[in-house]
């Protein structure tokens, strides 16, 4: 079950939903509609490894956009910082935006309850494309949970993006043991 926009507004009411900034035009039937934030990032290697810390390059997109190009993968932010304490947040992309092309997530769309911070994008594209700050990216939507959650994410100890900022945050995959 996905919560509809009444639901969502009850829950943004309660203080279990949080968004900001917050603009009632952007929510929709059952889902609420995250824009993308000015800053951009891309690994500095041209070569990863999950083993190690791979570090990033930040940098602002400016007013006339940016063009990104295939074979890159970006990583973006949402404008908007979430907070979600009694539901799921799965972030999808907008028909519109997978229509230009653009996949804002490789794998990461779903968050947990608890989840407290702005979204870190994937962004990969098809074809160059001009995206913009402030621009439509997705949409969120919540998915109620059935059972009580004993340990919220904001509370792990081992939650390596809680509290994420309004900058990309690179893959912290070499905290784990393997």
């Amino acid at each position: 079950m996905i919560l509809s926009d009444s639901r969502i507004l009850e829950e943004i009411e309660k203080g279990t939903i949080i968004i900001a900034p917050y603009d009632r035009t952007a929510l929709g039937s059952n889902s609420y509609d995250v824009h993308l934030g000015a800053n951009l990032a891309v690994y500095d290697a041209p070569e990863l490894d999950a083993k190690k810390h791979n570090t990033i390059r930040h940098f602002n997109i400016p007013e006339e956009g940016f063009v990104l190009q295939p074979d890159t993968l970006y990583l973006g932010v949402t404008l908007e910082y979430t907070e979600t304490h009694a539901h799921v947040p799965f972030l999808e992309g907008k028909s519109s935006t997978g229509r230009l092309g653009i996949d804002i997530h490789a794998t990461a769309g779903k968050g947990d309850v608890g989840f407290c911070g702005n979204w870190t994008l994937e962004i990969s594209v098809k074809m160059p494309v001009r995206v913009y700050a402030g621009m439509p990216i997705g949409q969120l939507i919540y998915f109620p949970v059935d059972g009580e959650i004993l340990v919220p994410y904001n509370s792990k100890k081992n939650a390596k993006y809680s509290g994420q900022p309004d900058r990309p945050v690179e893959s912290m995959m070499w905290k784990n043991k393997f």
